[in-house]
């Protein structure tokens, strides 16, 4: 890995490359310590380092994505969560709304119109989310246990309130510009790698606080401890997102004219991990639904006491089981609306592709899915294993919700670095290809 970006930096087209993208990255994280309008950034600060010990609450997904700048409330509060949320909404409604569907297939054209449509959601969700916020700093329920929640926003009128709202949409807007930036003139994956700047500028600073709070030789055994069990964590992720199963595929020769086409063998790489992160952040969201309705519901009664006891502490056996079951669930309705082995069925059968010794068609079809659905128990375990890793921390080393060696943050992390060392490979080869003759 470090070679390919040795070289990278030799060639200079793409030294300029890494260079707007570091510069794009740099600009990000500066508009996540700019606070928004009508923001105390003193109390801001003071309740930050009172809700340290307890962990982020019930934003902690959220706060993660953002880079910590959620609960600073700061121009880039939102980060990227409205984009992933509506990039994920569309993925969903393609499966469902014909006309999507028939865009889908059109190629570049259509997939233009979809990315169009993702933008304006995006758009939406940000105003959305941006209000929610605003409403949850102004009631003092984004930090409960703080002494001076309810002067987080000293101002509380209707010009502050749509002014921070405009600030936080564009802000999220500008990521989203910033994102397809890095996509057309860095090195590709623009919104991947901002992703991964947020998620790994929390890195040091949970890590410290590990050390901090140990007791083991002044915090060093613990700090060591979680460092080694990180390159393990590393090292699982690396090994489990590169494995697939080949699927192979033999094309038969056809006579055109004079010209024969075909007659040679592929396969259909089909990963272990089809979902992603994708069925973690699903989970996660829809775990967090119950508590914030009795967070804003205010309720006393005893379905509120019971979810606050069950569905909210994450060291919770019923909190587990909950967050495993959902998990291995998404995984599997993930990859069901995202692979269709009837359409790859179809797709082989009319350009004379075979698998040898399965019938092409129906039989072929089958055959898909029961591999997909043999891979994905195995990957679906692993996902669920992965995002209980934050769980065990809280038992282990009293750690925070937001424990640096996550699941959700290494699977993160390690897919997009993974991806982008790929890229920077795939471009130096074109750059570097000689071709046949010299």
């Amino acid at each position: 890995m470090l070679t390919a970006f040795a070289r990278a930096f030799k060639t200079p087209d793409l030294r300029k490359k890494l260079l707007f993208t570091l510069g794009i990255m740099v600009l990000f994280r500066l508009g996540a310590h700019i606070p928004v309008p009508g923001v105390s950034f003193e109390n801001v600060n003071q309740c930050v380092k009172e809700a340290e010990g307890a962990g982020a609450g019930l934003f902690g997904l959220v706060n993660m994505f953002s880079g910590g700048a959620l609960l600073q409330l700061t121009v880039f509060a939102l980060g990227i969560m409205p984009y992933i949320t509506a990039s994920i909404i569309l993925q969903l409604l393609v499966v469902v709304i014909p006309r999507l569907e028939a865009l889908k297939k059109e190629g570049q054209s259509g997939q233009a119109k979809i990315t169009q449509y993702t933008r304006y959601l995006t758009v939406a969700l940000g105003v959305l989310q941006a209000t929610g916020l605003v409403a949850t700093a102004r009631s003092g329920s984004l930090f409960a246990q703080c002494s001076v929640r309810d002067q987080i926003i000293p101002d509380d009128s209707i010009f502050t309130t749509i002014t921070m709202v405009i600030v936080m949409t564009a802000g999220t807007a500008l990521i989203m510009w910033m994102g397809e930036l890095i996509t057309d003139r860095g090195i590709g994956n623009g919104m991947s790698i901002l992703m991964f700047v947020s998620i790994a500028a929390g890195f040091p600073g949970l890590l410290w606080a590990i050390k901090v709070q140990g007791h083991l030789a002044d915090g060093w055994i613990e700090f060591g401890v979680v460092i080694l069990a990180g390159l393990a964590m590393v090292a699982l992720v690396v090994f489990v997102e590169q494995a697939q199963r080949r699927i192979p595929v033999q094309y038969a020769k056809r006579m055109i004219g004079r010209r024969s086409y075909g007659g040679t063998s592929t396969y259909i790489p089909l990963k272990v991990n089809q979902a992603g992160v994708i069925p973690v952040i699903f989970a996660s969201s829809l775990l967090y639904i119950p508590a914030l309705i009795v967070q804003f519901s205010g309720s006393q009664a005893g379905w509120a006491d019971w979810i606050n006891r069950h569905l909210v502490t994450g060291d919770h056996p019923y909190y587990i089981i909950t967050y495993f079951v959902l998990i291995v669930f998404f995984a599997f309705f993930y990859v069901a609306i995202s692979f269709n082995p009837e359409e790859v069925a179809d797709n082989m059968k009319k350009y004379g592709g075979f698998i040898p010794g399965i019938r092409a068609g129906r039989p072929t079809a089958e055959y898909l899915s029961y591999v997909l659905n043999r891979i994905t128990w195995p990957g679906s375990l692993y996902l669920g294993l992965i995002a209980l890793v934050p769980t065990v921390a809280l038992v282990l080393f009293n750690a925070n919700q937001n424990f640096p060696f996550g699941g959700t943050s290494i699977l993160i992390i390690v897919g997009v670095g993974l991806e982008t060392v790929k890229q920077i490979e795939s471009q130096l080869q074109q750059r570097h290809y000689e071709g046949f003759l010299r």
